[in-house]
């Protein structure tokens, strides 16, 4: 009944009249518009050169489509002209790490550093950022000690997590586990996340990940049916879940239904923008060898954010 009344719910919604959206930089932002978010952005800082959340908003629409290097400076101009803002120290630490990931080991390392520097100072202002707190214990997981990381960290960040969010807490000690090769340390972990968040879409879909790596695919998919069917409380879990599904090449009908269920919702979020459900869309034609409507999907993206390269890459690949 779950998945009934859910998917009644973003059916209700995608019947609304699109002029009833808001058009601000922001929500262009959550729509997945890209490129007008850009562009308005852009047009607001040079209006309002001292406006702090303005290039934060505009280094997160950089971010979205992966241009790291178009987004640092506005990061770090919105983190010169408040320093004190916990968030757009987060936000800047989250795009040095973007870049690092794309970088050589040398660059990379000392980009490790600065987001750190970044996520540390961000939970030092304000230690109830459990999004920083969490992006910092992930960061101390996955880190080397030579840049800061470290296992004990990141069980410091769950235990300071345990009151302020339970379930993230759990999902730190999960990852912990993975970590140590403790896969049943790990479930036993993530299925306590469900239970704290009282069966959020978000936890459902954290297991689904965890039984992902453990290539258990049966688990795997009853735990994205589990998380589709959850109170939708992180409406993203909907694509990311199709964007699974694709990835492991376990059903492209169904990721295709949940992807065109989270567009159509026209609830679409920051964290999965429209441009990317379009790729995504595309992805799962192509993989069922209908060229023709996969590149109708990536020119969609592209529609949106015409900088997005991997839908360019993909339209010029099918194209040849």
């Amino acid at each position: 009944m779950n998945v009934v009344r859910n998917i009644g719910m973003l059916l209700m919604l995608a019947v609304l009249p699109s002029l009833a959206m808001s058009t601000t930089p922001a929500d262009l932002l959550a729509q997945g518009r890209a490129d007008e978010a850009i562009s308005s952005l852009q047009n607001e800082v040079k209006a309002h050169p001292n406006d702090a959340q303005a290039y934060n908003l505009l280094c997160r629409s950089y971010f979205s489509v992966g241009n790291w290097d178009g987004g640092i400076p506005h990061c770090e101009k919105a983190v010169s002209l408040e320093p004190g803002n916990s968030q757009y120290h987060m936000w800047l630490g989250r795009i040095y790490g973007e870049r690092a990931d794309h970088s050589a080991f040398w660059s990379a390392a000392g980009l490790a550093r600065k987001l750190r520097n970044e996520m540390e100072t961000a939970v030092r202002l304000d230690p109830a950022n459990v999004a920083a707190r969490t992006d910092l214990a992930e960061f101390y997981l996955e880190a080397p000690g030579i840049v800061g990381g470290g296992r004990d960290k990141a069980e410091a960040q769950a235990a300071a997590l345990e009151t302020l969010d339970p379930a993230k807490a759990h999902w730190v000690r999960g990852r912990l586990a993975e970590k140590r090769k403790d896969s049943a340390s790990a479930e036993r972990e993530y299925r306590a996340a469900i239970e704290a968040s009282h069966g959020s879409a978000l936890n459902w879909f954290n297991l689904a990940l965890f039984y992902r790596h453990e290539q258990r695919w049966s688990d795997m998919e009853d735990a994205i049916d589990k998380a589709v069917a959850a109170p939708l409380d992180r409406p993203e879990v909907i694509m990311e879940s199709g964007d699974v599904l694709i990835r492991t090449g376990r059903s492209y009908p169904k990721a295709i239904r949940l992807i065109q269920l989270y567009l159509s919702s026209k609830s679409t979020v920051e964290a999965a923008p429209a441009f990317k459900a379009h790729y995504l869309l595309g992805m799962a034609q192509e993989k069922l060898g209908d060229k023709s409507a996969a590149a109708q999907e990536y020119r969609a993206a592209l529609a949106l954010a015409r900088n997005y390269s991997v839908a360019q890459d993909a339209l010029n690949r099918i194209s040849r």
